[in-house]
């Protein structure tokens, strides 16, 4: 699970903990990561260590939401048979998987286009989200006048969870 302290990766994470999966959060600071243990994580990896791909074991499904040059080490995590969901672009664009390696490990790649939301799910989600199973991660909020900040928050990735733009008279 990449970008696993942003806003799909922070629900992402509380999903696959509640259906029973082992997740392995990737973020890319020491605040990410403990975020992201804290949502139920089993293991939290910093993906901007040059070697952070040492000692990980093969898995079944990634959520690629950060892109760019974390997909080729990513795919080459996957077990034949897997899953690849490319949802984001976190690291500034897409990553590239070469559709013969994907078909030569009988690797499913899914792309953001394929991935659609039902009302089924989205009720699903929001009684998960009532019940408390997952809870959304706010990482900050900026008054409606600073939202130029929030942009540099966001493209800086230093942001976590949601940015949320408030009306000034809510920020004062």
């Amino acid at each position: 699970m990449t970008a696993a302290a942003g806003g799909v990766g922070s629900l992402l994470v509380q999903l696959a903990k509640a259906s029973g999966a082992r997740v392995i959060a990737l973020a890319g600071s020491t605040r990410k990561l403990g975020h992201a243990l804290s949502l139920g994580a089993d293991t939290a990896v910093n993906y901007r260590d040059p070697e952070w791909t040492a000692g990980l074991p093969g898995v079944d499904v990634v959520f690629d939401g950060i892109g760019a040059g974390t997909t080729a080490a990513l795919f080459g995590l996957v077990r034949r048979g897997g899953r690849y969901l490319q949802h984001g672009v976190a690291g500034g664009s897409w990553g590239v998987i070469d559709g013969s390696e994907a078909a030569a490990g009988a690797i499913t790649v899914i792309p953001l286009s394929a991935i659609a939301t039902t009302s089924g799910e989205v009720e699903r989600a929001l009684e998960l989200a009532a019940g408390g199973v997952i809870r959304p991660t706010i990482g900050q909020t900026f008054p409606l006048d600073e939202a130029a900040a929030a942009h540099t928050a966001i493209e800086s990735r230093t942001a976590m969870g949601k940015t949320l733009l408030l009306p000034v008279s809510a920020t004062r």
